[in-house]
């Protein structure tokens, strides 16, 4: 649907008014720009909201009051894409949404391509405006908005609704809504981002050594802290392949840390902390190993083998209900689920964190591949059912 209405709420009274003009909408589309691609904490620098061919800009950088658009929202279904990237910003700016729907993990239930740009134009014949590339690279705290960033934020929630409405038809017509239900009400349970952060998976980690691994902890939980107290993106201190690098091969000065990779800015800043974290680490060499997610022990050959039937057991089974293997089962907990030594069906599905339709789908085969007892096999695909009746 072309979009007839776009306004810019950039003050309490403005504010008022556009929602106003929206209140016929029991269901809108909601979503915000952030500008924290340098930060650690997440904050809104725009938040957009619309349907039906009428869209409100609302900037909370000129509107420190947004509990109109809180209560606006608190009464309607609304509508995100990819939520998980919303929620904190909204809630930080006072905002929650008590009904919400994410045509992001509806789509991945229904093994749909997950960007929005692609799902409009297939379903919808929605072709999107504007550079999406740049728009992404835009600073959105810059004051004016320009035409090209007002069309594109406007973009992304005017056909939110109506996407939802194909995507939630689709569920049900494959009896894919239970699916849906449970991914829905575990991404809303789970904290902020800031919080899930984990050292545990950072990637490369299975590689190292137990040496690296504590320098590992030691400088990601040193960067972390950094990254916190200066709210500082940790990539900006240091990137992950970066931390992994200097745990395999301490440095020994911060001119070493120019070398290896680090900027000149970030030296002067934290180089010292970061050259610390290492020494620190390496004075306790000697102290019992935290392996923390790897079930007490470090990997054999013979685990890894193991998880990688389970991920080739995951793969076939998620072609034959076609939906993307991560979606199934996520690869990180493979391993750990090895690790974990499982004796009983329970304590390897607490071990992969499976919710009950993905346990549905692979328990009986993960439990055999381990030599446990577990649930049979779920029923074959419907295409599948009906192939082996005309063939029989």
């Amino acid at each position: 649907m072309p979009i007839d209405a776009v306004v810019l709420a950039d003050t309490p009274e403005r504010l008022q008014v556009a929602l106003a003009d929206l209140a016929d909408l029991p269901t809108v589309g909601v979503d915000v720009e952030r500008a924290d691609w340098d930060r650690y904490w997440r904050s809104a620098a725009l938040v957009q909201v619309g349907g039906d061919g009428r869209v409100v800009l609302v900037d909370p950088l000129r509107v420190a009051d947004l509990s109109p658009l809180a209560a606006f929202l608190a009464e309607r279904t609304c509508v995100l894409h990819a939520m998980d990237n919303d929620l904190g910003p909204l809630a930080s700016a006072g905002v929650d949404l008590p009904l919400l729907e994410d045509t992001s993990i509806a789509a991945a239930m229904l093994g749909l391509p997950l960007g929005l740009e692609v799902l409009l134009r297939d379903l919808l014949g929605v072709a999107l405006s504007g550079d999406k590339a740049a728009m992404q690279r835009a600073n959105w705290e810059e004051r004016p908005l320009t035409p090209e960033m007002q069309a594109y934020a406007a973009g992304d929630v005017a056909d939110l609704p109506a996407l939802w409405q194909v995507l939630a038809e689709r569920l049900k017509a494959q009896d894919r809504w239970a699916w849906y239900r449970q991914e829905l009400e575990a991404v809303q349970r789970q904290p902020p981002a800031e919080q899930r952060r984990a050292w545990t998976r950072t990637k490369g980690i299975g590689r190292l050594d137990p040496d690296a691994t504590d320098r590992l902890r030691s400088l990601w939980d040193t960067r972390e802290e950094l990254a916190q107290t200066t709210d500082t993106a940790p990539s900006r201190i240091a990137a992950d392949k970066l931390l992994v690098d200097l745990a395999v091969r301490p440095p020994t000065s911060t001119s070493e840390l120019v070398r290896r990779g680090l900027r000149r800015a970030a030296v002067r800043s934290w180089g010292a902390a970061l050259l610390d974290a290492v020494g620190a680490a390496q004075a306790v060499a000697t102290a019992p190993r935290r392996r923390s997610g790897n079930g007490g022990r470090p990997p054999t050959e013979a685990d890894r083998q193991r998880a990688d039937t389970l991920r080739a057991l995951r793969s076939e089974r998620a072609a034959e209900i076609g939906i993307d293997p991560g979606v199934l089962c996520p690869s990180r907990t493979l391993l750990g689920a090895v690790l974990s030594d499982p004796e009983t069906p329970d304590q390897l599905r607490e071990a992969l964190d499976l919710r009950p339709w993905q346990w549905e789908q692979m328990g009986a085969v993960f439990c055999e591949a381990l030599g446990l007892d577990g649930p049979g096999r779920p029923a074959p695909p419907v295409s599948a059912r009906a192939s082996e009746q005309v063939s029989g």
